[in-house]
């Protein structure tokens, strides 16, 4: 029996500055697979007037290790930048390439439950089942046509109103009456 899980969300963040070039994010956790959901990237309020270059290092040793910028913040005219859309596996690393910062990189850390594909086969065979059962314990109404083209459900002891006793629910016949009496 596969056990369903909510994802686990939670904050991430760091600062990059002259002082702290490089922030990685790294998870050694087998049992979930991880995410970093970026979201902002601005500058602190103490940030020269200089271009601040950022760049995103994906993969780990030297050989492939690709170095991409993902943003260059200055003061004046770009101090933030919005990065929704951009989800990364780790392990990632953030760099400082040029500027002194500060630079903030805001971003939400997911981890989701790793299903193989038998527990994955399991569950939605186990959800076709119960929608069957759904559908079997439902009743069928039948649906006929009337004269004026209207469908209504068909009833065994189906009463015909005549004019004198209009209708208890509906739209018709039945609110002029009851609008007359008062």
């Amino acid at each position: 029996m596969s056990k369903t899980e909510k994802p686990l969300s939670t904050l991430w963040g760091c600062e990059l500055s002259e002082s702290n070039k490089e922030e990685s994010f790294k998870t050694d956790d087998t049992n979930h697979q991880h995410q970093l959901a970026l979201r902002t990237m601005c500058l602190g309020h103490t940030a020269k007037d200089e271009f601040n270059i950022v760049e995103l290092v994906t993969g780990e040793g030297s050989s492939s290790a690709k170095a991409v910028p993902i943003a260059t913040l200055h003061a004046k005219s770009m101090p933030t930048v919005n990065l929704s859309g951009l989800d990364l596996h780790p392990p990632v690393t953030f760099r400082l390439k040029h500027g002194s910062g500060p630079v903030y990189v805001g971003a939400e850390h997911v981890a989701l439950e790793e299903y193989s594909d038998e527990e994955l086969d399991e569950e939605m065979d186990e959800e076709v089942e119960e929608e069957e059962e759904d559908i079997e314990e439902s009743p069928v109404k039948k649906v006929t046509k009337n004269g004026a083209g209207k469908r209504k459900p068909e009833k065994a002891d189906e009463e015909v109103s005549d004019g004198e006793n209009p209708p208890k629910k509906g739209k018709g016949r039945g609110r002029k009456a009851q609008a007359a009496k008062v």
